[in-house]
């Protein structure tokens, strides 16, 4: 997968985020997971369209490992979400499948580079 539509795929994982953000029920525990999530899943939009500006590689390996963590902190808000929602499995699951995937990917990648 080229570099280009890599980016689209966050970017689209990101905005399905936010809209499942949108959804949320507006307790103050959903409130802080909802800005935390969305934090950190733009962030990971954002930093991986940084890293493919990287100005060597160890710019580009430092900069998709904050890709990585941000990546690995949706995960966790996502799982959370699982454990408070009765019945939102079929909204959380497909997001959570792509932050894997995602995962995945920018780890593979990270490896590639060393």
């Amino acid at each position: 997968m080229d570099k280009e539509a890599l980016l689209e795929r966050f970017k689209v994982w990101a905005l399905n985020v936010i809209l499942l953000c949108r959804g949320l029920p507006s307790a103050d525990e959903f409130n802080i997971i909802k800005r935390q999530l969305i934090r950190s899943a733009t962030s990971s939009a954002a930093n991986y369209s940084a890293s493919n500006r990287g100005k060597s590689k160890k710019d580009l390996i430092y900069k998709r490992k904050i890709v990585e963590e941000e990546l690995d902190e949706s995960i966790v808000w996502l799982d959370m979400l699982q454990r408070l929602l009765n019945g939102w499995d079929d909204k959380i699951e497909p997001i959570m499948k792509e932050a894997n995937v995602l995962l995945g990917i920018i780890v593979n990648s990270i490896k590639a580079q060393r």
